[in-house]
């Protein structure tokens, strides 16, 4: 049994639950509960005296440790060395120091110990394990700035080569022996043997940061997971072992960089250097010849991993606060004056601490630089986060993705031109359109009735939204397509597959993904394929290759043969731009306070326009010097470049963790029959209707099989629902959702969220989410599904009936939700045209003028009189209730039966735009006849 779990045969991991390891996204929990559960085993073992019980924990130790150590051959602590201690002492029945050994690596890797010392397994003294109890009260100190500055930041140096056991302990010493105390940052060594092996380590372990390929090595790996079903599909193993050494090295890296873009690489040959270096090599920082020494090597992949730790905005503001200064211009508060000599604002230092006020300035000078026009500092922080993001541009926004929203709109959006717009968007987008004078046309999303909740729009509708313009003769008019990716409930668009098919109609259509809930998004592999910058930079290079030509020619042809004017020539197929004539201009905008680590308010756009230079450069400075203030909060701008270093070094890490602590979540909420009682989990069949489910997957997960359908759905669905956002439909409650986040979850327990609906709550995991705070959750959950059970058991039967009918009113009387109507015939452009836009401009100032406006109510039926007496009733504000959020009126829209039922059904105390004393704010009819210039 030994021989086996130390040999090269082939293992098959149980495919099961918890256990397998082919479903990558809980292989962190599986790790550390599984060494915890081996701790547990042996501590019972060596106090046990049944001789069959023993057995039993004996044959259960051995499997837990030939799990452990198919992990474990992924990551540099514990060694291979080691593990092959731990099997010594495990077939030498030497249970007693085994079970201290594991103690001690358990503790290791708690305390994070192995990151800033050599942890030796194989010394038994005394004092190797105080010096693990003192890494673990040192681990209890972290969250201290000097604690966590104190050590060198630790990462690991992943070799893929065909090495010996003593060829990788020769060659993990030398690099051992590289170190120095005063390098910036300590690493250790993990090696591999195959193309399948190196790409299942940068899977399964975050702490990889570097990548040394040789040419020598096979494809398959011993093990025989399933882990990269999806990332190999379409690679036959046969054309693999077929190629040149170099060409497997290249194609691993190109995939190590799909996977992973922020791991630094460099190739290791031992052939023609010179050759290889004029190949396509763009994801290899650097050839090294073989002989090359191990030197030259440690410090070219030290200084990569610093060109992606630098924070210059962040180091050049702390660098200002040391220097004194004599201060003779604005803000009292700079270097703290104001308060380190007030007798009664102390408090303020006593609480922030002098550092915030030390590097508290509006000056630009002094090392620091301009947001508005930068130059030094900011510029290059601007230039990290295009690169950690895989922007051509990035620009830092401080006062929110509101306002960077509306840069953009404003940078490209002139008057009267056309754009599409998802009209459950942020309210930011709707004021931009006013801003820019923009003639709007108004995208309905598909709607979820039961949860009176909105999902995304159908591709299918956008097409036929951009044909009707191509009919008309009004294409040209159209600018933008402007949608939110993801919306505020986790749904997510296809938005390579969007971008492709709409620009087969308008080449030249320019894109703005709101993507203010997804800036995580683009350090995660099975996310970053729908973020908005991933997918123009892929479609890119699609376009300039030579097989996309190839696959546009076939398509054309048999496009050709087919009928033009027919709508589902265009609508009932996959479209194809044309290669010679498309244009690749996309923008997102990120909260990166939402989801990343930044202050309040902290936010960015990004760009990948090819057009920007050209045509865009010039206005977009003047909408960033419009809409950005010229005093922006530095520590903002400070936490962003602080922010885009985290994301490029442990992004990929902290992600997978998130989304790991949302999957435990679904998984209790799904099983436990109580909380299913009260609180059931919407799954992906709930929030994506099947026509829009091409995989057909109802669910990520399965009570046999796991998590295991996730990539399946992601790679191919129009929508998909992010499993980070947790939907808990709560009707059964009989509490609307509303009420169950202020008086039961906020009020009693102290549990924030964001998001309700009629009869959903959402909760949202981030990269700050622990196992405590799901384990916190769960618990009041339970204690709240208790108290509704005990609610029921104590009420009388009028009382029940009091609830059945709350019950009955959450799950069953939910009013459809309303469609965008139309724009009033006044403000069209054309009243004429089968067109839909509007001038959402000329509505919104044309209510400034009093007379030109009047109040309705439709609690007393005045509105819905006048409605039956024929009249078009036009709204004159936006009216927008909270939740869901969104307006379902706008300036200029004709208020409909649909829309009026929908707001009378609603019981939400908040509707923005609504005054229930005088009623709607509407035209009057004398206004809607006036000429447009009048």
């Amino acid at each position: 049994m030994q021989e086996t779990s130390q040999s090269e045969s082939s293992y098959t991991v149980p495919e099961t639950a918890y256990t397998a390891l082919g479903f990558y996204h809980k292989i962190s929990q599986l790790r550390a509960d599984t060494w915890n559960a081996l701790k547990r085993d042996l501590g019972i073992l060596v106090k046990l005296n049944d001789e069959s019980r023993a057995k039993n924990l004996i044959k259960a130790i051995d499997v837990k440790l030939t799990r452990l150590e198919i992990i474990e051959d992924y990551h540099a602590f514990p060694s291979k060395e080691d593990f092959r201690h731990l099997w010594s002492l495990f077939d030498r029945d030497e249970y007693v120091l085994l079970e201290k050994v594991v103690k001690r690596l358990v503790r290791a890797l708690i305390s994070e110990s192995y990151r800033r010392r050599h942890v030796d397994l194989s010394d038994s003294d005394a004092n190797a394990e105080d010096l693990e109890t003192l890494d673990a009260l040192a681990q209890l100190r972290r969250g201290h700035p000097a604690s966590n500055s104190a050590a060198q930041p630790y990462f690991e140096l992943l070799i893929v080569d065909n090495l010996s056991p003593q060829e990788e302990e020769v060659v993990r010493e030398a690099f051992r022996n590289m170190r120095r105390p005063e390098d910036k940052f300590v690493y250790d060594v993990v090696t591999v043997r195959s193309f399948e092996d190196a790409l299942i380590a940068v899977l399964v372990n975050p702490n990889i940061q570097a990548c040394l390929i040789r040419y020598e090595f096979p494809y398959k790996s011993k093990y025989n997971l399933s882990a990269l079903r999806n990332y190999l599909e379409g690679l036959s193993e046969k054309e693999l072992e077929n190629q040149t050494e170099a060409e497997r090295s290249i194609l691993l890296s190109s995939m190590i960089h799909e996977l992973r873009p922020e791991i630094d690489q460099f190739l290791v040959t031992s052939g023609d250097v010179e050759a290889t270096a004029s190949r396509d090599i763009r994801y290899f920082n650097r050839i090294f010849y073989r002989e090359t020494d191990y030197i030259e090597q440690h410090h070219t992949i030290l200084r990569a991993i610093d060109n992606r730790y630098r924070t210059p905005f962040f180091d050049a503001l702390r660098e200002y606060s040391k220097k004194p200064t004599g201060v003779f211009h604005a803000m009292p508060i700079s270097r703290g004056k104001s308060v380190t000599r007030s007798h009664w604002a102390g408090q303020m230092i006593d609480f922030y601490g002098i550092n915030i006020f030390l590097a508290e300035t509006s000056a630009t000078s002094g090392g620091l630089d301009s947001l508005l026009q930068p130059y030094g500092p900011i510029k290059k922080a601007q230039e990290y986060a295009a690169r950690a993001f895989g922007a051509r541009q990035s620009f830092f926004v401080t006062n929110g993705t509101s306002t960077a929203n509306k840069i953009v709109v404003q940078a490209l959006v002139k008057p009267r031109d056309i754009v599409l717009v998802d009209r459950d968007c942020h309210k930011s987008h709707h004021y931009g359109m006013v801003l820019a004078g923009a003639h709007v046309s108004y995208l309905d999303s598909y709607p979820l009735h039961d949860y009176s909740m909105y999902g995304a729009v159908p591709l299918h509708d956008i097409k036929k939204t951009l044909l009707g313009y191509k009919r008309s003769g009004q294409l040209h008019k159209v600018k933008m397509l402007l949608l939110t990716n993801c919306t505020f409930d986790g749904v997510v668009y296809n938005v390579r597959r969007v971008m492709e098919e709409c620009l087969a109609i308008k080449p030249d259509l320019v894109f703005l993904w709101d993507e203010a809930w997804f800036a995580f998004a683009s350090f995660n592999p099975t996310y970053r394929p729908r973020t908005a910058m991933n997918a123009a930079r892929t479609l890119r290079e699609r376009y300039r290759s030579d097989k996309y030509r190839e696959e546009y020619a076939a398509w054309k042809a048999e496009f050709d043969e087919l009928d033009p004017d027919d709508d589902a020539t265009w609508l009932e197929r996959r479209l194809m731009p044309d290669p010679d004539q498309v244009r690749i201009r996309a923008y997102a905008t990120h909260s990166t306070h939402k989801t990343l680590t930044s202050l309040r308010q902290g936010s960015m756009i990004h760009v990948f326009d090819q057009d920007y230079r050209q045509k865009v450069e010039a206005p977009f400075h003047e909408a960033y010097m419009t809409h950005t203030s010229t005093s922006p909060n530095y520590q903002i701008v400070a936490s962003l470049d602080v922010g885009r270093m985290q994301a490029e070094m442990e992004g990929f890490e902290l992600v997978h963790a998130q989304v790991e602590a949302a999957l435990s979540l679904r998984e209790q909420l799904y099983s436990h029959p109580l909380l299913q009682k009260y609180f059931r989990v919407l799954k992906n069949k709930d929030m994506v209707p099947a026509e829009y489910r091409e995989s057909g997957v109802e669910s990520y997960y399965d009570p046999v099989t796991g998590w295991n359908k996730m990539e399946e759905a992601w790679a191919r669905d129009e929508f998909v629902v992010d499993p980070s956002r947790i939907t808990i439909a709560i009707g059964a409650t009989g509490v609307d959702g509303d009420t169950f986040k202020n008086e039961f979850l906020m009020n009693k327990y102290g549990i924030q969220i964001n998001k309700t609906s009629r009869n959903t709550v959402l909760f949202m995991t981030n990269i700050g989410t622990t196992r405590g705070s799901i384990a916190y959750l769960l618990d009041v959950l339970i204690k709240l599904a208790k108290e509704f059970d005990n609610l029921w058991e104590d009420s009388s039967r009028p009382e029940r009936k009091i609830i059945e009918n709350r019950v009955h009113s959450l799950t069953q009387e939910l009013p459809p939700l309303p469609d965008f109507s139309r724009f009033h015939d006044a403000f069209r452009p054309d009243a004429e045209s089968a067109t839909p836009e509007g001038d959402i401009r000329r509505a919104y100032f044309l209510s400034y003028d009093e007379e030109n406006t009047e109040y309705l109510r439709f609690d007393n039926g005045e509105l819905q009189g006048q409605m039956r007496a024929g009249r078009d009733v036009v709204s004159a504000s936006f009216v927008i209730p909270y939740p869901p959020g969104f307006p379902v009126l706008v300036p200029g829209q004709v208020v409909s039966e649909g829309i009026l039922h929908f707001l009378q059904a609603l019981d939400v105390t908040e509707i923005h735009g609504y005054r229930p004393e005088l009623g709607l704010l509407v035209f009057t009819e004398e206004a809607l006849s006036e000429p447009p210039d009048s």
